[in-house]
């Protein structure tokens, strides 16, 4: 069995900070980390070939030449080779433009039973890449799987829902994006980041490794245009209550009424 991830490197959130007057991302700095809901997807993929050790297993991903830490780190928890998308052609893209790209590329690595992809990533938690991946490529997609099985060739999930989940069958080719909720990823290994570090498991494919019209990737392929990111203003200061719970309480009350938020009939 051949799997293809696409994961994703993104600024570590609890970091992130915004230029007040530009209104852009502040990256320098910030650490950077792989896509928390796409190494739940390696990690399923890992379990897999646990299972089969025959199956080969493929990290994709897009970005500056950096992001390559993330395949590195892939490799080091068992992938087998990454594939980094790197050119300034692919900058400013959208979802759609990179799932054209990533599309692209998988359709360039051929053949493949799986691909995983992270339900969506932490800086822009819009969860269309994974989907628009899989209509580009025309095959069956399943969001949101929390639990996952395969057997004889045949693969059963669990897509949450909000108030349960439903049980859906198929057959690979296919495409699922997993929550965090799936498993928990292991550490990279000893060994495993001896191999990453040591073999020429890495490819760097550029613009013109991918016949793909350039009003499709990149800025220019992009539909979508932020306006401007900027940081809330802060509305007000809380307060933390002292007391036991019923002095708590009564605290509470007394404030809502001071405030004319709750009156007594």
């Amino acid at each position: 069995m051949k799997i293809i991830v696409c994961i994703k490197q993104v600024p570590d959130t609890n970091e992130v900070k915004i230029d007040p007057v530009k209104g852009t991302l502040l990256r320098e700095g910030v650490p950077s980390i792989l896509n928390p809901d796409d190494k739940a997807a390696l990690e399923e993929a890992l379990r897999v070939k646990d299972e089969h050790p025959e199956t080969h297993i493929t990290v994709l991903t897009m970005g500056p030449p950096q992001a390559e830490e993330v395949l590195i780190e892939g490799v080091a928890m068992g992938a087998d080779t990454g594939i980094l998308l790197s050119d300034r052609a692919f900058a400013g893209a959208d979802t759609w433009a990179t799932s054209n790209t990533l599309a692209k590329a998988i359709e360039k690595i051929g053949d493949y039973d799986i691909i995983f992809c992270g339900r969506q990533a932490i800086d822009g938690d819009t969860a269309q890449v994974g989907p628009q991946i899989g209509e580009r490529l025309g095959i069956p997609q399943v969001s949101y799987v929390e639990k996952f099985y395969l057997k004889d060739g045949n693969i059963r999930v669990h897509r949450a829902l909000e108030d349960g989940y439903e049980i859906i069958e198929g057959k690979p080719p296919i495409l699922l994006t997993t929550i965090k909720e799936l498993n928990k990823p292991r550490y990279p290994s000893i060994p495993g980041i001896m191999k990453a570090y040591r073999e020429d498991l890495i490819k760097v494919w550029t613009y013109g490794d991918l016949d793909i019209p350039s009003t499709d990737i990149g800025l220019d392929g992009s539909p979508t245009q932020v306006k401007r990111s900027f940081t809330p203003e802060q509305k007000g200061k809380g307060e933390i209550l002292d007391g036991s719970t019923d002095e708590k309480v009564q605290q509470l009350m007394k404030k809502l009424q001071e405030n004319n938020l709750l009156r007594r009939d």
